[in-house]
């Protein structure tokens, strides 16, 4: 039986394991995240965790932490431990699609600055190919955003802005956040490096080569995906 908040919550006990005492974490945004920041906080309280801080990649994540008594700082020069967070698609290389919930520069940031970075959801997340089933999610500058926008198309996008009640959907950051469709195939790593080079981009939700490893949860219970060793340009064989 289907049962998609079960597998969240499965995914993320599995990855509560390896959190350890007085850790640095990276708390990720978003409906399985939130199952992850919940349990840690009952850990925190009942014991079986102490010295556990948090760098909330959201405000949502901070609030939530806050009302769990999490102890939070700010993302310091050293970086975080662990950071833990959700995906919206996952390829069996564990490249990722990151930011439907808006969130993806504050994720990126604290990601790039973990030691081990870890995603987890469920199986309904995982793809062939990035851009299968979920857009790619573009932060961008408000000024000067209708040619951000055309700078976008001629990429092959079909960059739609996100819609919040009242109006645009900003960011925490204050920024405007657009879902790029793509009615085709693409070269994960091309976009990302032509998306880099758009001014006006603040960044994108192509989390690529950053993953340690993925729990993904299903009907058969949680699985483990762990990123194959990536060969490196120039690297003796």
């Amino acid at each position: 039986m289907h049962d998609p908040e079960r597998w969240k919550r499965e995914a993320a006990l599995s990855a509560l394991a390896l959190v350890e005492n007085d850790m640095l974490l990276g708390l990720g945004t978003g409906s399985t995240a939130h199952h992850f920041v919940e349990e840690l906080g009952v850990r925190l309280q009942d014991g079986r965790l102490r010295g556990v801080r948090g760098v909330p990649t959201s405000r949502r994540t901070e609030e939530q932490a806050h009302r769990l008594g999490i102890p939070l700082v700010e993302l310091p020069a050293s970086g975080v431990d662990l950071a833990v967070d959700g995906m919206d698609e996952v390829t069996d290389d564990l490249d990722a699609i990151k930011g439907l919930g808006g969130a993806l520069t504050r994720e990126k940031i604290v990601a790039a600055s973990a030691r081990r970075f870890v995603l987890i959801g469920d199986d309904r997340k995982r793809v062939t190919r990035l851009g299968e089933k979920a857009p790619v999610p573009v932060e961008i500058v408000p000024f000067g955003h209708q040619r951000t926008f055309e700078r976008l198309r001629e990429l092959g996008a079909d960059p739609r802005p996100r819609a919040a009640e009242g109006g645009a959907f900003t960011s925490d950051n204050g920024n405007l956040v657009v879902d790029c469709h793509f009615s085709a195939a693409f070269d994960a790593r091309a976009l990302a490096s032509a998306l880099d080079a758009v001014p006006g981009v603040i960044e994108h939700g192509l989390f690529l080569g950053m993953v340690e490893r993925a729990f993904v949860a299903g009907d058969d219970g949680v699985i483990t995906m762990t990123a194959a060793p990536r060969t490196v340009a120039g690297a003796a064989p």
